[in-house]
């Protein structure tokens, strides 16, 4: 066994405290090597442990109908969908590295979650993204949204998988830490699904895909600290993505799943072959005895240390039994990949790591690992003091606007609301030929090739709800999944999150992860929608401060006849508009009130779980008796957005003539952001059929006016504006001010 001399200094570099060296000891009866030190660090710290937050995870509604794998045990979440076939999905962060290397980070965290998909034994048919960065009125948040979508622009296209929907937010708070979510959809055949389990003493473990090199050291560490100036010189923590081998490695893994080749497989993600080793034999209650001289590597001199913690990509471990070692190198050679066996799997439950055969490392396997023997800490928590100030906000105390045309303009140039058309068409968002519903309705909807059925797909959160009041906050972010999902004609299945947050050792941080959590677990119930894993990522902030509490939430829905599917755009003139729900009582928390203010002010909207279950029952319905010609839900800018969006179709623009009856302020009922609220549009001989669905769910139904065909929008005696007039200023919005 290598000697090391382990110093204070060396603990702290490592991300260790004084505590977790302690438990190292107990755990060793011994000295840790220097190779032991840093699969130690790499495995508790916070991205590959959970510590600060698996004990509220497990609190989370994790079982329900149709899901073929346990919450977080596996690589992605699967949902059974019928007729054989099931859905992989998750969703990741890639934030501190797409803040220092955006390009790189944003790329290398599409091709990590690829990975994670098609190890499930799923085939990719969609990503999405969820990006949140700074004002664009920065050369330095230009930079990196320019950067951010090139990377996964680049690696999706060459991949020649679809990117077809997502959200971009625009807040102070993520100026100098962008947060840079991706999730991706597959669809596997029942016997396909594969395990991350080195399951069967004996069989063989082998490292297949690219060489390993110098890149990614640390980067699960790194990926759990905060962002100072010194993060700069962390770039070597930042991973170098290839696309074109990724493409290779995909297809070589599909076709070992297919033919039953292989007994586990798990992506070389954060902490690369240290997480695979150590998760794969605990999940299976064995060990493993690996050398890591025989890992192909494209740089001299590399230590044991190195090739361990190295989180350079496309690479993959995969567990076999030894009569089909040679099927499997056969299948890899012919993609030109490598495929080297590096040891086997034992009973004793160690990981053991060899260097040229002498031992390097020696570590009871289950002691590694979140959920069996990491470190778990339950964090002291406190509500913030900014909430009595913010929420306590008189709204009745903004003055009435004079000029309501020319409000509606400015928010639909708003870049939280303006068209995101300058990202999306980056995005080959039509390779695969399978998307019916392209970016930019409320959820991408995708047939399933050889059936009649199609997957919806979203992805939301409001920033600024959950900086205001995060348990409202994450409930409203789970219910505005649902009514995307709803408003598309589909049937909400279930969840994944990537729940970004700041230092969990800051009480008011803690206090509103914990608050999150419980919004979600209490959303997640009401729908039926189970959480199937996902990601937390901690440590997002720098020195400026916090980024906003963000649990985005990830979610599919099913349509059983692809036929029903619904986008958001107004369909036929004469049609009459109707608005499911209540009227708008409150303007909080809204980008209305955040343009006359200047900042998220009050308290987030409220959600009643019962009522919004009930107002999307009704959608649903309406659109598979086939009376709906759109479906638009009421979200950021309010009800007069959200019609404007209507009429934004891309084949022909609308125009409304908007009669309503007020009953509260109409600046409040016209811009404020009320949850519970989805706009019809049906043939006038409908009526009476939707309002039979509304009453028997006791929802209110108001006709509220009518598609036209002259381009006018108009609201009772507040706004009259040509359409082609607010489609400019949305639609190219975001184009110029990144000019």
């Amino acid at each position: 066994m290598e000697k090391s001399i382990i110093t204070k200094e060396l603990i702290s570099e490592h991300g260790l405290s004084e505590e977790e060296y302690q438990r190292i000891l107990e755990i060793l009866g011994r000295e840790p090597t220097i190779t032991e030190l840093g699969i130690f660090s790499v495995m508790w710290s916070e991205h590959a442990s959970y510590k600060n937050s698996i004990a509220l995870l497990k609190t989370l509604p994790r079982e329900g109908i149709g899901l073929l794998t346990k919450t977080g045990e596996e690589n992605a979440g699967v949902v059974d969908i019928g007729d054989n076939l099931a859905v992989a999905f998750k969703i990741e962060s890639h934030n501190h590295p797409s803040a220092l290397e955006p390009y790189q980070g944003a790329a290398t965290g599409v091709g990590g979650i690829m990975r994670d998909i098609f190890t499930m034994g799923a085939r990719p048919i969609a990503s999405l993204n969820s990006l949140r960065f700074g004002n664009l009125d920065t050369p330095e948040v230009r930079h990196l949204l320019k950067n951010v979508v090139r990377g996964i622009a680049d690696y999706g296209n060459c991949l020649g998988v679809p990117t077809v929907a997502g959200e971009i937010y625009f807040e102070h708070s993520y100026t100098t830490n962008p947060l840079i979510n991706v999730m991706t959809v597959g669809i596997l055949e029942h016997q396909d699904l594969t395990t991350a389990g080195a399951y069967g003493p004996g069989n063989y473990v082998l490292v297949v895909g690219s060489a390993t090199g110098r890149d990614g050291i640390h980067g699960a560490t790194f990926a759990s600290e905060e962002l100072t100036e010194k993060s700069e010189k962390k770039r070597t923590s930042v991973q170098v993505g290839d696309p074109f081998t990724e493409k290779l490695l995909l297809e070589a893994t599909l076709e070992i799943i297919k033919h039953d080749l292989i007994v586990g497989i798990q992506d070389m993600g954060a902490a690369g072959l240290t997480c695979c080793t150590s998760e794969m034999s605990a999940k299976a209650n064995t060990g493993m005895d690996i050398d890591v001289s025989l890992v192909p590597q494209r740089e001299t001199g590399m230590t044991p240390y190195e090739i361990m913690l190295s989180e350079s990509q496309e690479r993959m471990l995969v567990v076999v039994k030894p009569e089909n070692l040679q099927k499997v190198e056969k299948i890899f050679t012919k993609w030109d990949l490598h495929s080297v066996k590096i040891g086997e799997v034992t009973n004793d439950k160690i990981l053991r790591v060899r260097n040229n055969g002498k031992i390097v490392a020696e570590i009871p396997t289950e002691s590694l690992v979140a959920g069996f023997g990491a470190p778990v800490y339950h964090r002291q928590k406190e509500k913030p003091k900014y909430l009595n100030r913010l929420n306590s906000f008189d709204i009745t105390s903004i003055h009435k606007p004079d000029n309501y045309n020319q409000i509606l303009v400015d928010l639909l140039k708003s870049p939280n609301i303006a068209s995101k058309n300058y990202v999306y068409h980056q995005y080959d968002y039509m390779v695969q030929i399978n998307s019916i519903v392209a970016p930019g309705s409320d959820s991408a909807v995708c047939r399933i090739k050889n059936s009649n059925k199609a997957i919806a797909m979203t992805v939301d959160c409001n920033g600024p709800y959950c900086y205001l009041n995060p348990y409202e906050g994450a409930k409203g972010a789970v219910a505005e999944a649902c009514r995307n999902i709803i408003c598309a004609g589909a049937k909400p299945l279930a969840i994944t999150n990537c729940l970004n947050f700041g230092n969990p050792y800051n009480k008011e941080v803690y206090w509103a992860f914990a608050e999150v959590i419980r919004g979600i677990s209490d959303a997640c119930r009401e729908f039926g929608t189970p959480v199937t894993g996902g990601n937390v990522s901690f440590y997002n902030e720098s020195p400026g401060g916090a980024v906003y509490p963000t649990p985005v939430i990830g979610m599919i829905g099913i349509l059983e006849d692809l036929n029903f599917a619904t986008t958001q755009y107004f369909q036929h003139a004469d049609d009459i508009i109707v608005l499911l729900g209540e009227h708008c009582n409150e303007i909080g928390a809204s980008e209305y009130l955040k343009l006359r203010i200047g900042e998220p002010i009050a308290n987030a909207p409220k959600v009643d779980l019962i009522y919004e279950k009930k107002v999307q029952n009704v959608c649903y319905q309406a659109i598979r008796q086939g009376i709906v010609s759109s479906a638009h839900d009421c979200s950021e800018g309010g009800l007069a957005v959200a019609l404007a969006e209507s009429c934004f179709n891309r084949e022909c623009l609308f125009g409304a003539k908007i009669d309503l009856h007020l009953i509260y302020r109409p600046d409040f009922e016209l811009f404020g952001e009320q949850h519970s609220r989805i706009i019809l549009s049906i043939n006038k001989k409908n009526l009476p059929q939707l309002m039979k669905i509304a009453h028997k769910e006791d929802v209110n139904i108001i006709e509220i006016g009518k598609v036209t065909f002259d381009k006018k929008f108009r609201i009772n005696n507040f706004i009259d504006i040509d359409v082609e007039n607010l489609f400019d200023n949305w639609y190219n919005q975001i184009a110029k001010l990144m000019e």
